[in-house]
């Protein structure tokens, strides 16, 4: 699970399952992709997203150091 916050809504912090990412783009906008279609725009950069994920895989042991 990552924290994230829904874009324009400073106060609007969430947690996403990365698990159900299917991908992250910037238009210029970050907008995430789960893998059930739905799009959820965060404030985050897409690279602040890949390491919040990529910190979330090497704590559970799913990714190379």
């Amino acid at each position: 699970m990552i924290k994230l916050v829904k874009f324009q809504s400073k106060n609007a912090e969430f947690v996403l399952n990365a698990e159900l990412i299917e991908s992250i783009e910037e238009t210029p906008d970050t907008v995430i992709t789960l893998v059930n279609g739905k799009k959820i725009l965060v404030e985050e950069s897409m690279a602040e997203v890949v390491r919040r994920v990529m910190d979330y895989r090497r704590a559970l042991g799913r990714f190379g150091r």
